[in-house]
């Protein structure tokens, strides 16, 4: 594991973490490294959505969500049955 160290944080947003932190029943250090952890699932989640057609594509715009739900669904059980066979 590598050490992660940040300069120049202000006393003020020092003293609101660990007053979370304490809240919590964390050490500073361990609320930090949760945050840090949390953020970067949240980035490869980011990358998933972002491949997903979903996303990139306003489908959403002019029809019927429920309809399109139903046909995205049929479209990944085909694909997901495809890679069964």
């Amino acid at each position: 594991m590598v050490a992660v160290q940040i300069r120049d944080v202000p006393d003020g947003v020092r003293d609101a973490l660990a007053k979370v932190a304490a809240g919590r029943g964390q050490s500073l250090q361990s609320y930090l490294l949760e945050l840090l952890t949390r953020e970067a699932e949240r980035s490869r989640n980011l990358e998933v959505l972002q491949q997903c057609p979903v996303v990139s594509d306003p489908v959403w715009a002019d029809a019927d969500v429920v309809t399109t739900l139903h046909e995205l669904r049929r479209e990944r059980d085909e694909v997901l049955m495809e890679r069964l066979e």
